[in-house]
């Protein structure tokens, strides 16, 4: 037979909101009287090696991981023999999963006992399918009124036990809640805590805390309205001052009477505010100091009290709100020179308060709130204060600060921009709020990250939503970039005037790298205001001095911003960067930091990928060009590599580019450049020849296409360097018609003659150049130099003889002037429009 730790070893589980089950932890199970819950309990303590936990054990081992009263109306269900599944209150199903059988079996006994039900059963309690609306329909009908017992000393513990039984049945806790409304109960256990406390009766005490605490987990308004009224909330306090598991009591009244002290800044003069402001104070503490932390089982049933709290702190700031010459009199008193300085204090201080009540406003009372306060001068009142020279209260203003611009930045970036018309750049709201960022005591700079975030809100364009003006983000932008932003980057053009950071200290390095976060932003959002103040400050390279660092998350801030600027791709930043030679200082740093596998490492390497992967071919140039033999070494990635594999790439692309362009071009300008036609020239789209003798006998060379088209640059370049015609030579030419010659089957040549065209093919040192002795003058009939007809590399025979193709037909003549012309407009559409210019004369 197994063991008495084995039979009640068990996994407790959990129903979740999702509706699965959760496995709270393996304990062990056993069930034992406790004094606290006042009733019978199922207790689930976490098994702990080596300890075996016997029946009615005195000490047991071990976290409690269940304690949980067996309820005379809770529904437990048997299943499988081995699970006993029930719920915990309204929202909490649990399960006990036992290792063996004979445990549940004995369990189940021990529920069945306390309930009075046969263990045969496989359900203690019928389970009401029904909502809760329809029970409480039928609660006047089948659910009979709870009979309170007589409130007196011999009665505690009855009243205790069925305060205690009735929180599991939302029907029974609505019977009992109306009994003790409606019989005045609350007072009459009041008086018994009096007479048990003149007593010293410390059972009795201990009774009206369950009781009192009961009162609460009933979640009724009703009940906090009485209990919670001026002449019985002390009482009440006083009641929860004996908690049973405390060994002596807690001296709540004492402290709320005597130490917490209500300061009036300004006297009220509605007592019903005032009255509320006592109340909400006491219940808040109630509920944070006095009650305990809400098990899962409680925390919805103090709902009620949350809502209280909420309820009263709306009423408090709309009745603040409403009194037009108490907030006159709190911003007169803030800005007022002859007022005390602790005075002045107390006042921020309260107006921080009451702007933190307004956070659980709804967005309506809320927009109301702070139009009110708006109207009232909270601004300037917050812009007077940061010129003080009080932290504390410095620290509350730039709460203040925060709240306002949280709700509405476009009221603050109008103010802003407003008093800017008749305040020197010093006294501006937005720079008293800059320099409380630079100057910010905090070595870890708390204060300095929480004026950033300000910052960035008023200077984000997202939020800049034009209601009442249409030019918002063109106005403040351009206002703050000419007023504001020199005081943001003071610090930073301070600390990198020479070639490395002139001040290096942790908190420095701090505040510059917000500086920088801010920065980066600008660079992301703003467009040309921050890009020509980048370019007119060299302010890219000031923020690289920065890589000098020794604060690592300094400089990864500064790699941060050039990475932002590079992101955008824009060749203008580009140019910027290149001119600088900007990379420099990040390879330097790259260099320093040597193979080091970290995050400044990975940065870096990741900068020179995405100029890479982007094809950015200006940066990628300059970096292969400038920086290659300072990064060729590194190995462990293949990323400069790749770099100079793509520089290589594009060289050659580029250099056949370019030559293929440039033969294209010096083709278009043959095309472009011809004669004025003559009704013997041939077309565009035919085969271009040149004049030769039969014999080739007049020192004619021929040269093949391919030849042609192998010429080096150098000479293409001479050719293009040909003098233009004298406009007596192109009259004398128009007198010398083109020739056309039908050659036989035999490869397509193109005769480069003494008198050659005026393309790029000619130049003025090769043989039969135009100012070669060969050919004088265009007009001799031996010095034969004929002139081309049409452009001999676009044309289709060309293409015949660059491959040695041999033309199916021979050329003739087309005397048709009409047909010429119609031609030539086929092809102008082919080539795109051009001018004609007239043939220079050979």
């Amino acid at each position: 037979m197994a063991d008495t730790s084995t039979r009640r070893r068990v996994k407790l589980y959990m129903l979740n909101e999702d509706r699965q089950w959760d496995d709270r932890g393996t304990g062990h199970v056993s069930s034992a009287y406790v004094e606290r819950l006042k009733g019978m309990s199922l207790l689930v303590r976490s098994e702990t090696d080596g300890i075996k936990l016997e029946k009615d054990l005195g000490e047991e081992q071990g976290s409690l991981l269940l304690e949980s009263r067996i309820l005379p109306d809770t529904a437990y269900q048997k299943q499988q023999e081995t699970l006993i599944v029930w719920s915990e209150g309204e929202n909490y199903d649990l399960a006990l999963s036992f290792q063996e059988k004979t445990g549940c079996d004995e369990i189940w006994e021990k529920i069945c006992n306390v309930q009075g039900k046969d263990p045969s059963v496989e359900i203690t309690q019928d389970i009401i399918e029904e909502s809760e609306d329809e029970r409480f329909e039928e609660m006047p009908e089948v659910a009979h009124p709870i009979d309170l017992p007589t409130c007196d000393l011999g009665k505690l513990a009855e009243i205790s036990e069925l305060f205690s039984s009735v929180l599991g049945s939302p029907v029974r806790r609505e019977k009992l809640a109306t009994a003790v409304e409606q019989d005045g109960y609350i007072r009459k256990l009041l008086d018994l805590f009096h007479m048990c406390e003149d007593l010293e009766n410390i059972h009795g005490l201990h009774y009206l805390y369950d009781i009192v605490k009961s009162l609460f987990l009933l979640n009724k308004n009703v009940l906090f309205d009485i209990m919670f009224q001026e002449d019985t909330i002390f009482d009440i306090i006083g009641v929860l001052e004996f908690d049973p598991s405390h060994m002596t009591p807690v001296k709540h009244r004492e402290f709320l009477q005597k130490s917490a002290k209500f300061k009036e800044v300004i006297p009220f003069s509605n007592q019903e505010l005032v009255n509320k402001i006592h109340q909400t104070f006491r219940v808040q503490y109630i509920q944070d100091v006095i009650l305990p932390t809400p098990s899962v089982f409680d925390e919805n049933m103090m709902s009620s009290l949350t809502s209280f709290i909420y309820f009263n702190k709306v009423e408090i700031v709309s009745m603040v709100q409403d009194d037009e010459k108490f907030l006159l009199q709190l911003f007169a008193s803030i800005t007022s020179e002859k007022k005390d300085e602790d005075a002045r204090r107390d006042l921020v201080l309260f107006l921080k308060e009451f702007c933190t009540f307004s956070q659980i406003l709804q967005p309506q009372s809320k927009e109301s709130f702070f139009k009110t306060l708006s109207g009232f001068g909270v601004l300037p009142a917050i812009e007077f204060i940061l010129q003080q020279d009080d932290a504390k209260m410095k620290c509350a203003a730039i709460d203040i600060f925060s709240y306002v611009v949280d709700f509405s930045p476009s009221m603050v970036r109008e103010f802003i921009v407003k008093e800017g018309q008749s305040q020197d750049d010093d006294d501006l709201l937005i720079n008293l709020v800059i320099e409380q960022m630079i100057n910010d005591p905090d070595p870890e700079m708390g204060g300095a990250v929480q004026l950033m975030g300000i910052i960035r809100l008023l200077i984000d364009p997202e939020n800049m939503i034009a209601v009442l003006t249409k030019t918002e983000k063109t106005e403040f932008l351009s206002f703050f970039y000419k007023h504001s932003m020199h005081v943001l980057t003071a610090p930073l053009f301070a600390v990198t005037a020479e070639d490395k950071p002139s001040k290096d200290d942790f908190q420095t390095a701090q505040l510059l790298s917000l500086i920088l976060e801010l920065l980066s932003f600008c660079v992301e959002h703003h467009t040309y205001n921050i890009k020509n103040y980048i370019i007119s400050k060299d302010l890219l390279r000031r923020v690289l001095v920065l890589l000098r660092s020794r604060h690592t998350f300094l400089l990864l801030c500064a790699l941060r911003f050039m990475r932002k600027i590079i992101g955008l791709k824009e060749e203008f930043y580009n140019r910027y960067i290149i001119k600088g030679n900007l990379f420099k200082p990040v390879v330097e740093a790259f260099k320093v930091n040597g193979n080091k596998y970290n995050l400044l490492n990975s940065a870096m390497i990741e900068l020179f990928e995405y100029v890479r992967l982007e094809g950015i071919k200006s940066l990628c140039n300059h970096i292969v060009e400038t920086h290659m033999t300072d990064l060729e070494h590194v190995d462990y990635v293949n990323t400069f590599d790749s770099l100079k594999a793509t520089y290589e790439q594009d060289r050659v692309k580029d250099k056949t580019a370019g030559f293929e362009g440039y033969v294209i071009n010096a083709a278009l300008s043959l095309r472009n450049n011809r004669f004025r036609r003559d009704p013997r020239a041939m077309d565009d789209d035919e085969e271009m020849w040149f004049d030769q003798d039969d014999d080739g006998d007049d020192g004619e060379n021929i040269v093949p296409m391919s030849d042609v088209i192998r010429s080096s640059d150098m000479e293409l370049s001479k050719l293009i360097a040909e003098p233009r015609r004298t406009a007596k030579e192109v009259d004398d030419l128009k007198d010398s018609p083109p020739r056309i010659i039908n050659k036989t089957n035999s490869p397509i040549n193109i005769s480069l003659k003494s008198s050659q065209l005026t393309s790029p093919l000619n130049s003025p040192e090769r043989p039969n150049s135009p100012t070669s002795p060969i050919c004088q003058s265009p007009r001799t009939p031996t010095g034969s130099c004929p002139t081309p007809a049409s452009s001999p590399v676009t044309t289709p025979s060309a293409n015949n003889a660059i491959h040695g193709k041999r033309p199916g037909i021979g050329l003739v003549d087309y005397p048709d002037e009409d047909s010429d012309e119609e031609e030539e407009d086929e092809t102008s559409e082919n080539i795109g429009p051009s001018p004609k210019r007239q043939r220079i004369a050979t």
